[in-house]
């Protein structure tokens, strides 16, 4: 087993993401999980993440706010609890268009597809 205390998580610069924070949970470090990284991403008011796409897989848990989810050209919008999947090479597009910080959990897959 291995603890992760908040306040030791590391800050994190994510490509193509604008005016957001994130924060590494788990992954891609020693003694961590080696398929998969967990990290936590604030959003601030108007920021987002692409247009783009990745080879791996990715699951986004809003934890607080609403965040305007674009995919392949359809919008949704994630609030509290909710959750979604992104496949690989699927395009797509985050804005937080509220005035609130919007907090995600991101878990995405370190293997090629």
């Amino acid at each position: 087993m291995d603890i992760k205390r908040f306040a030791d998580a590391k800050p994190y610069e994510a490509r193509n993401h604008r005016d957001v924070r994130g924060l590494r949970l788990f992954g891609a470090e020693a003694g961590g999980p080696t398929n998969f990284v967990v990290g936590m991403s604030h959003f601030l008011p108007g920021g987002g993440a692409g247009p783009d796409a990745s080879p791996t897989e990715k699951v986004y848990v809003v934890l607080t706010g609403q965040l305007t989810l674009i995919v392949d050209g359809k919008e949704s919008v994630l609030g509290p609890n909710d959750s979604c999947f992104i496949g690989p090479n699927e395009t797509r597009e985050i804005i937080n268009r509220g005035n609130d910080v919007v907090t995600m959990l991101v878990v995405f897959n370190t293997l090629k597809a």
